[in-house]
Order: structure tokens, then C-alpha cells, then sequence
């Protein structure tokens, strides 16, 4: 009987680590004249929630699996919540100190059009209302100083996604904020699912659930403000996904436990419905506003679950290097979710400066920064982009965020290995 590894999951690493990439794909492709992206390429990269439900679900899975194997908690909550922390805010605040400083670095650059709006005042509302014939400036917002103040404790305090309105300064980091939300039930959620005999159940009630906001925003025709950011990251709303992932790791669990392994044929034939729910949602993404919210919010869970099922089924290899590089590579997912957007600015702008840079703009640099302004970026460059990103995210999750961690704990009520 084949058997997957209790201590690692070497295959939903490198799940994790496609997750984050992907999510990098969605933010940055479009910025890229659609003469040079191919439109199945645009296509193909459109789906960006499904890659963020993911790996919420993933995240049940994994902490499952770590915290809570045997349907109660390997530690005291004080000690996991401790433990989660250390983990999630060194980043936040690296994350926050790097879009504060490529901010200022392109506020100085002035090459128009955006960089004249290089300010952390500078939000945009959140909704999927058809405009008419206004303009998405319309949506276009400077916070004023009280608001200012009042996004910048929420981040503070990583509760920025509690903000439905618009998100602020690094928009990506409202899912540390959901993030977080989930860690907090987790010691008190968890241990109740896995215990439950009724998994399956449960997970259908979950799925379900999920369902509800969206289609009673599709019946009220709520598409606007503030709805699309509460049903995009209010953490109490996403929350399913969370719940879904543990449920699905006790689900597999008790197959591995009772030799209920997917045979090669059933694992294509997961895989294919997988690959059809993907196709699907970029098919009908196309149509009727209102398939995004259900799309969004639930109507792709059973498909993300099965997929995270397949990537745990992968065996681990047996080539340490391999290991390590599938591991280095995975904790650096989220860093990757939370520092692409400030490492792509800071790139593209880079490109555009560069294309432009001769000795008169040392003399005139105001005329350089508009022709500047009128440059394209290259697709070619791309590739180059991504490394650079991988590489700071790996570097940050190991120079930066790890031994702030470390430090962290050493003053946090966590509890050792020892008791």
C-alpha cells in the first residue's frame, strides 16, 4: 500500500510555491500591452482567486496536519496563536517598510502617469458595478488625514481586510489579515472538525454556507460598494475555505489510515475535473457579472480541495537536495503572495528609467521621466522579473522574517518541545 509521508508534504510545497507564482502572473501580466500578451495567456492568468482560496484551504490542510492530528490541539492555544504570530507579522511589517520605500523612491522619479499618485494616500474603491460611462477615476480616492490614521492602525494591528471600501498601501496584505482571523479560530474550530465522524458532512454544510453571501448579493444586485470588498476579504466571509481545508485533511487522513490510496486512473480522472472547473471559470468569467461572486466565493471549493488532495498524494522524493529546495521554495509562498507588487513597481519602473537613460537626463530629468512615462514594458523582461521576485522573497523569508521570528518567540508564551 502506498503511503504518504506523516512529516512532510513535499508536494504541497511546490503546490504553495505555483500558488504564490500564479497570484504574481494575475497582479502584474495586465500591465503589459495586450499586443504582446497572447489572449490565452491573459485568460489562463485571470483566475487569480482561485489560486488565493487555495491556499487558504491549503493552509487548514497544512495546520491540520502540524497542530491538530489527532483532533486536539499538540500544544495550548496561547502557544499556537504565539507560534502563528511570530510567523505572519515579521513579514507585515517587511512588507510595509519595503512599498514605503520603493513609494518613495518612485514619488522622486515622477514618471507619469501613476507615479504622480506615489503617495499612501492614494486608494481606489472596491467594486464590480458596471460604470457607464464614467471613468475608473471616478473610483480614485486620496484618504484624508483621519482615514490616513484609521488604515494605518488596521495595519498595525493586521486588520486591514476588516476594510471593505479599499485597501491601502501594499494591497495584497489584506490576506495576512485574513490570515491571521483563521489562526485565531483555529484552536478552537479545529479540534471539533477532526473529531467529527461526519466529515464529509460537514464539509458539504461548509461549502454551502459559503454560498450564502454571494447569492444574496446576486438577488439584492449588490454589486458595488461596499459589498465586492466584503465578499473579496472579510475574513468571517472567507473563513470556509479555512474550515474546508481541515475538514479535507481529516478526510485524507482516514483514507491513508484505511488504505483508501485514489488509484492511478481515479487520481486523472480528479485531476481532469480539476482542470475542467478551472477552464470553466475562465469560460464563464466572460459572461454575467455574477458568476464572479460565486466563483469567488465557493462555487470552486470542491475543485481547489481536490486539488490540494492530489498534491498531497505526491511521495517524497529521495533526493535531499530536491527536499530542501521544494521546502525553501514553499516557505517562500507568502512572501510572494505579500512583496510582488512593491518588487513590480520598483521593476518596471526600473525598465522604463532605463530604456530612456542618457547623460541629458542628469540636466533634465522632468523630460526624461515623461518619455519615460511613454515606454512599454517588455514581455522579454518578464522572465527576469520573476527570478528577481523569487530570489528577494527567499531572501527576505530567510534574512528577515525568520530571525525576527526567532527573537519573537523568545519573548512570546510558546511552549517547547519539552513541555
Amino acid at each position: 500500500m502506498e503511503q504518504v509521508s506523516k512529516d512532510k508534504f513535499i508536494g504541497l510545497e511546490w503546490l504553495r510555491f505555483s500558488l504564490g507564482l500564479y497570484i504574481v502572473c494575475f497582479h502584474t501580466l495586465h500591465n503589459y500591452a495586450e499586443t504582446s500578451l497572447p489572449d490565452w495567456v491573459a485568460d489562463l492568468t485571470g483566475v487569480g482567486f482561485f489560486a488565493t482560496s487555495s491556499f487558504f484551504a491549503l493552509s487548514g490542510f497544512l495546520l491540520a496536519h502540524v497542530y491538530c492530528q489527532q483532533g486536539r490541539m499538540r500544544e495550548p492555544g496561547r502557544s499556537f496563536l504565539s507560534r502563528r504570530f511570530a510567523n505572519l507579522y515579521p513579514l507585515h511589517l517587511f512588507s510595509l517598510a519595503l512599498t514605503a520605500v520603493v513609494l518613495l523612491i518612485i514619488a522622486n522619479l515622477g514618471i507619469p502617469p501613476d507615479d504622480t499618485k506615489a503617495t499612501l494616500r492614494f486608494v481606489v474603491y472596491d467594486t464590480n458595478e458596471d460604470l457607464g460611462d464614467a471613468s475608473r477615476e471616478t473610483l480614485e480616492h486620496f484618504m484624508s488625514n483621519g482615514e490616513l490614521l484609521l488604515n494605518f492602525v488596521l495595519q498595525l494591528f493586521m486588520l486591514q481586510a476588516w476594510n471593505p471600501y479599499y485597501l491601502t498601501f501594499n494591497p495584497p496584505l489584506w490576506s495576512i489579515s485574513t490570515l491571521f482571523f483563521f489562526y485565531l479560530t483555529f484552536p478552537l474550530l479545529a479540534p471539533r472538525l477532526m473529531r467529527t465522524p461526519h466529515k464529509v458532512a460537514w464539509l458539504t454544510v461548509v461549502v454551502l454556507l459559503y454560498l450564502v453571501p454571494p447569492v444574496w448579493v446576486i438577488l439584492q444586485q449588490e454589486y458595488g460598494i461596499p459589498f465586492t470588498g466584503m465578499l473579496h476579504r472579510m475574513p468571517l466571509l472567507r473563513l470556509p475555505e479555512f474550515l474546508a481545508g481541515i475538514l479535507a485533511y481529516g478526510l485524507f487522513r482516514e483514507h491513508q489510515t484505511a488504505g483508501r490510496v485514489p488509484n492511478g486512473a481515479l487520481r486523472l480522472l480528479m485531476a481532469g475535473f480539476v482542470l475542467c472547473c478551472f477552464l470553466l471559470a475562465i469560460w464563464l468569467l466572460k459572461g454575467e457579472k455574477y458568476w464572479y461572486f460565486l466563483l469567488h466565493n465557493g462555487l470552486l471549493l470542491p475543485a481547489q480541495l481536490m486539488l490540494i488532495y492530489l498534491f498531497a498524494l505526491i511521495r517524497t522524493p529521495k533526493r535531499e537536495r530536491l527536499n530542501l529546495w521544494s521546502q525553501r521554495l514553499g516557505t517562500a509562498s507568502l512572501p510572494l503572495f505579500v512583496l510582488h507588487v512593491p518588487a513590480f513597481v520598483l521593476f518596471s519602473r526600473t525598465e522604463k528609467a532605463l530604456s530612456v537613460a542618457s547623460a541629458r537626463c542628469l540636466d533634465d530629468w522632468a523630460a526624461c521621466a515623461v518619455q519615460a512615462g511613454e515606454q512599454t514594458l517588455s514581455l522579454w523582461l518578464y522572465p527576469l522579473y520573476l527570478l528577481l521576485t523569487v530570489v528577494l522573497c527567499v531572501w527576505a523569508q530567510e534574512h528577515a522574517v525568520v530571525p525576527v521570528r526567532k527573537w519573537l518567540l523568545r519573548r512570546l508564551p510558546v511552549q517547547t518541545k519539552h513541555g
